[in-house]
């Protein structure tokens, strides 16, 4: 196989541990920054995001705001509390006082909110002001991809972004699929991705394990597990119970994948819920999980960051490619049912991050396995079956075309139904 270097560096790149969901801290992120060069409270901010970060933003809690939702609180913490070296982790450490701060500030007038038109999916620019000082800083395409700080005019950092290319300043993609994916799988050095590896099994089940505990949300997770028997039950609950932990505000931090806590989530807990039912050795679940979370990012590679089409789609599917291996499935196997999981689940819509992500994660999940036991008894959605192609690759691109190009005006909608309200 090819260019097996960057199969490591895109797993370093795309595995990310993130405390709360990845747009409001993207957001507090840029505001640690700006405040960072800034060097005084603001008597002033101005944020400008696309309309996708307003979507994903909206309805979601976040961690550490006293269960705050919205932009304004994400920017607030970012300057009250935040420490812009540790990235996704931004708030992770808050004190009470801080939270206070943060929600009295967010009922007051300090901060304006102007959603941009035109602008790629995930972009993000807060202008913040001091007296006669002015600090602007510019995220694009990832979560932490700051492209310009400038202060009172003069030029600080600047990055050149391609604003056409939504996975401008990542690692060529172009070398993942699913045959060199599999090699890569068996072959790979696991002392190299060990650790990264290990932090999603810890963090993801310590959140999995939370949202049962407690029940967060509307209780996706622990509904599945009290009340559908079935074999891959558990592995469905335990991801969905992560994601009712993690969209109501859980502090726990998570292992992201493409940008996404809900996809990091449901590419890892069914592979490893399903490998301690079955007793298989550590070996054998890393390897699993390099298989799943790099068919998530192929998956996801062709659709971008944000969309209107629900990215846990793409990771459900890899996950059940994940247990397919686990189970010794033949790479045949797993291509057909990438394919029947495409061909079934996608067109869910990513109406923004919120409470229902859960059921969301269940039902695609449930949907993959459909897909799986399909592959297994050698069914497969053929050539001209609705939006399959002559090959899973070709179905895989035409579904991130899909996702990225052919749902725009359905994002639009979706926005203009959660920020206005109307019925169309």
């Amino acid at each position: 196989m090819k260019d097996t270097n960057k199969y490591y560096t895109i797993l370093n790149e795309e595995l990310v541990l993130a405390t709360g969901c990845t747009e409001p801290i993207a957001l507090a992120y840029v505001s640690a920054i700006a405040r960072k060069h800034l060097q005084h409270d603001p008597e002033k901010v101005i944020v400008y995001c696309s309309a996708n970060v307003v979507k994903n933003v909206k309805s979601v809690t976040i961690p550490n705001t006293n269960k705050s939702k919205g932009i304004i609180p994400a920017v607030n913490a970012g300057w009250i509390a935040g420490n812009s070296d540790k990235e996704l982790e931004v708030i992770s450490i808050v004190s009470d006082e801080q939270k206070n701060r943060i929600q009295e500030v967010s009922n007051g007038n300090l901060v304006e909110v102007i959603c941009l038109k035109d602008e790629p999916n995930l972009s993000i620019r807060i202008k913040m002001i001091y007296k006669d000082d002015t600090v602007e800083v510019s995220l694009m395409h990832t979560h932490t991809n700051i492209t310009k700080i400038e202060k009172n005019g003069e030029l600080i950092f600047e990055k050149p972004c391609d604003n056409e290319n939504i996975n401008a300043g990542l690692t060529d993609r172009t070398c993942l699929n699913l045959e060199d994916i599999l090699n890569f799988a068996n072959e790979c050095d696991l002392t190299r991705i060990q650790d990264l590896l290990e932090k999603q099994i810890k963090n993801n089940m310590l959140i999995a394990n939370e949202g049962i505990a407690q029940g967060y949300g509307a209780c996706v997770g622990k509904t599945i597990i009290e009340n559908i028997q079935g074999k891959y039950s558990s592995c469905i609950g335990m991801a969905a119970a992560a994601s009712d932990a993690r969209m109501s505000g859980c502090q726990l931090p998570v292992m992201t994948n493409s940008g996404s806590g809900n996809q990091g989530i449901t590419t890892s807990i069914p592979v490893i819920v399903y490998a301690r039912e079955q007793h298989l050795s550590d070996e054998k679940l890393y390897r699993a999980l390099v298989l799943a979370n790099l068919v998530t990012i192929h998956l996801k590679t062709g659709i971008g960051r944000l969309s209107a089409y629900c990215g846990v789609v793409c990771a459900a599917v890899a996950s059940f490619a994940g247990i397919a291996y686990l189970n010794d499935d033949s790479l045949k196997i797993i291509e057909n049912l990438v394919t029947n999981g495409l061909a079934t689940a996608s067109g869910i819509i990513c109406d923004g991050a919120k409470e229902s992500c859960a059921s969301k994660i269940s039902t695609a999940l449930f949907s993959a396995m459909l897909g799986y036991e399909m592959a297994k008894n050698q069914r497969v959605f053929e050539e001209s079956c609705g939006i399959v192609q002559d090959c899973v690759e070709h179905t895989i691109k035409v579904v991130g075309t899909l996702g990225q190009e052919g749902m725009k005006q359905t994002d639009n909608l979706i926005l203009d139904i959660m920020t206005k309200g109307k019925e169309k």
